[in-house]
């Protein structure tokens, strides 16, 4: 009797829950193009590509601001006569602990005191 009733009991889904993930999976899919932002299947593997291509675009952009500084004082530096390994040789060697984002700023915004800065420890 028991074994009847659990059989002809109604499936129990928590359809509050499942339908509030299915929202937010959309939610995320918002922009995307044809099925990708109305079909929730189709739009779950998208968002997780986008998530995907979103993680390595922030490992990225941290290779390609090192590269726009790199060139940004190595620029500035052969204008004042000495070649960028050379300058990071130098910088070491003085024990002077600058990093490259705050040279790239000084080299583009205050050339005056980055030249002060190469003539003091040459």
């Amino acid at each position: 009797l028991i074994c009847l009733l659990i059989c002809l009991m109604p499936r129990s889904v928590n359809a509050v829950a499942s339908k509030k993930h299915k929202k937010k999976i959309l939610n995320y899919a918002k922009g995307f193009y044809g099925a990708r932002s109305k079909l929730y299947t189709v739009a779950k593997n998208a968002v997780e590509k986008s998530f995907q291509y979103s993680f390595i675009g922030r490992k990225n952009n941290k290779r390609n601001f090192r590269k726009l500084w790199i060139q940004r004082i190595n620029a500035a530096a052969r204008e004042n006569g000495i070649s960028y390994s050379n300058l990071m040789f130098l910088f070491k060697k003085n024990n002077i602990k600058l990093n490259r984002k705050c040279l790239a700023d000084l080299a583009m915004n205050n050339n005056y005191l980055f030249k002060i800065i190469i003539k003091e420890i040459n």
